[in-house]
């Protein structure tokens, strides 16, 4: 099992560059040893930079595709964009909440779900945060994180909605499924108009086509996510799609495909025995109107 703890995980762009720079040079029949030799850079930096651990510059992919005797300037250009997308990357707009993010990882997270194209979730637990409202996410948050304090708090839920407009709104939205277990909608978070407030909202997704969340019934007994909540993202071509796990202390991702199909076939089998958008919708409604007035 490929697991990967204590990083942040680079973006989806490095980890194309990296695709990109082996196969072309696997193309040229030359060894790590033969470019090192050639362009005159150390050979574990080279290798470094095909792994995707560390970034480059234009300077020296420039030489790389020289060396490779790269010619056509549509791919040079592409790789090249590459390169330029994962450097403008170094500066994104949750670095100001780094004190907040950096204790889970989440800075980690967030780097890999800004590129993803697609999000499949399961939460066992508590709602996902890109379907929770501020009032919600702020009385979650508190209860949750007793470390923090009321404006570490604010900078968090800042974060949630930061997300939601980046991931869920503009033009090019990420395609996000969540499978959420009934029992989280009965566990009361904030008083009853917040939890009014975000049932409400779930049922706003439904004029979401890129939005669709499913409801799995605590009748249906054990099943595959008893393990924990789990998130699959998926990149566009050649990056490969990625697991990411979480707990109190620190998280994890596995990019394996033994373990990245693993969970993919559990989350069609949750999906499958979960409540269809239609009856997920009812069944929030119903949960809507036992609320205390």
């Amino acid at each position: 099992m490929a697991w990967k703890t204590n990083m942040t995980p680079q973006s989806v762009y490095r980890r194309q560059l990296a695709v990109q720079l082996r196969e072309l040079r696997d193309r040229a029949g030359l060894s790590l040893a033969d470019v090192a030799a050639k362009v005159e850079i150390n050979q574990g930096s080279l290798s470094r930079i095909e792994s995707g651990v560390r970034g480059t510059t234009p300077l020296l992919v420039n030489a790389l595709l020289d060396c490779y005797g790269v010619q056509d300037q549509a791919i040079r250009e592409d790789v090249l964009d590459l390169v330029r997308a994962d450097r403008a990357q170094g500066k994104p707009w949750w670095r100001k909440y780094s004190t907040v993010l950096s204790p889970t990882r989440y800075d980690g997270y967030l780097t890999l779900e800004a590129n993803a194209v697609s999000l499949r979730s399961y939460q066992p637990l508590l709602l996902p945060g890109l379907l929770q409202t501020p009032a919600y996410a702020e009385a979650l948050i508190t209860g949750m994180r007793l470390d923090l304090t009321p404006r570490q708090v604010k900078s968090l839920v800042e974060v949630r909605l930061e997300r939601q407009k980046a991931r869920l709104g503009g033009e090019s939205p990420t395609k996000f499924w969540a499978i959420i277990e009934e029992t989280v909608l009965m566990r009361q978070v904030g008083p009853p108009e917040v939890m009014r407030e975000q049932l409400g909202r779930l049922i706003d997704t439904e004029e979401t086509p890129h939005v669709t969340v499913q409801l799995l019934p605590t009748t249906i007994g054990a099943h595959p996510g008893l393990y924990g909540p789990f998130v699959l993202m998926g990149f566009p071509d050649p990056s490969s799609d990625l697991v990411w796990l979480e707990n109190p202390q620190n998280s994890v991702y596995l990019e394996s495909r033994e373990d990245v199909d693993a969970y993919a076939d559990a989350f069609d089998h949750l999906r499958a025995r979960a409540l269809g958008p239609p009856e997920t919708r009812a069944r929030i409604e119903q949960l809507i109107r036992e609320l205390p007035k």
